[in-house]
């Protein structure tokens, strides 16, 4: 059975492709879960349009894309417009409130956290940790894998000197999104 669609967007240089890989390899490799991820972008490398899909489930997954999506990640105005149409009711989406201003009528929860300008301050104007800062408040709010699998999905990808901030920027996300009013519905 499926337990998440995940639809992750924004532009590229934003991580989400790596934020994508990322929530796969710690479902499948630390949840004990199946998890399958595909990607899409346009000829841009960065600054163009960015879709990533993660399907995590405890069964075999058929089809590897997101037609629906119940959990929506939109990083910046032209993604929360093209995929929030898209979002199953009662899903949710999660945005960055300064980056982006959705204005779709959808019967999902949305949850609109200040991230970019929270990873921006925290790591002295640096803002190459947004990404992981994002998964972080995502893996919080869905509970779809533990912060424990992410640190490890994390440490197996990076190099050792980047272990401490990604583990900073990935608990500052959680905390953000833990303190956020609508992560209590």
């Amino acid at each position: 059975m499926e337990r998440y669609r995940f639809l992750l967007s924004g532009s590229g240089g934003q991580g989400i492709i790596t934020m994508a890989i990322l929530l796969a390899e710690a479902a499948a490799l630390y949840e004990g879960l199946v998890a399958v991820q595909s990607q899409s972008y346009g000829p841009e490398a960065r600054g163009g349009a960015t879709r990533s899909d993660v399907i995590i489930a405890d069964s075999e997954i058929f089809f590897p894309k997101v037609n629906q999506p119940n959990v929506l990640v939109a990083l910046t105005d032209e993604s929360a417009a093209k995929y929030l149409p898209l979002i199953r009711p009662g899903g949710m989406c999660l945005y960055d409130s300064d980056l982006v201003h959705p204005s779709a009528r959808i019967d999902a929860r949305r949850v609109g956290l200040p991230l970019f300008h929270a990873v921006k301050e925290a790591f002295n104007g640096k803002t190459q940790a947004f990404n992981i800062c994002v998964l972080g408040a995502l893996a919080t709010l869905t509970k779809a894998v533990r912060l424990e699998s992410l640190e490890k999905a994390l440490a197996d990808r990076f190099a050792p000197a980047f272990h401490e901030s990604n583990k900073k920027a990935l608990h500052l996300g959680a905390q953000m999104a833990a303190a956020a009013p609508s992560a209590q519905a």
